[in-house]
């Protein structure tokens, strides 16, 4: 496990949350489960899962994943939610005039 860190189940407390998002250039994040960076890699639509979580009603740490790892895990904080905020912006930027 990253940093020693156990990697908990749903039950990590409310407001405990995963998203799933498009890996983008410079990403420096670290695979919970396997230890190995999350990377952006050129003509793939990589995806990773990021988990917000929260201990005893506050925020303790965010959690990376590689979305193939997520899984494997049984998706131990839920089902990901799709990014929709981020989604919507990429919208409005490809319809901004130029």
């Amino acid at each position: 496990m990253h940093r020693g860190m156990a990697i908990t189940t749903t039950d990590a407390g409310p407001g405990t949350r995963a998203v799933r998002r498009r890996i983008e250039p410079g990403t420096l994040s670290i695979c919970t489960k396997c230890d190995e960076r999350v990377k952006f890699i050129a003509r793939e639509q990589g995806q990773q899962v990021i988990a917000n979580i929260y201990v005893d009603g506050r925020w303790d740490r965010v959690e990376h994943f590689h979305d193939a790892c997520y899984l494997e895990l049984a998706k131990p904080y839920g089902e990901p939610k799709e990014d929709l905020a981020r989604i919507a912006r990429g919208r409005a930027a490809a319809a901004a005039p130029a």
